[in-house]
């Protein structure tokens, strides 16, 4: 079982998304995402939105 419960934000200013895990929290960042199978399908469309355009915006560099 997979559930998403928010973000949160590291003191470097990285982003980790919370996920409770067969009953255990997680914090996962963006570029780990793939690691955990079923998670990026939990998120909210608009935080997939937005992990979109920061990968927009990086292919942009």
């Amino acid at each position: 079982m997979i559930k998403y419960l928010g973000t949160r934000k590291t003191d470097e200013g990285a982003m980790l998304y919370v996920f409770l895990i067969n009953g255990a929290e997680k914090q996962i960042r963006e570029s780990a995402l793939k690691q955990y199978p079923g998670c990026y399908e939990a998120l909210p469309a608009s935080v997939k939105a937005r992990i979109s355009a920061n990968r927009a915006w990086l292919q942009k560099l």
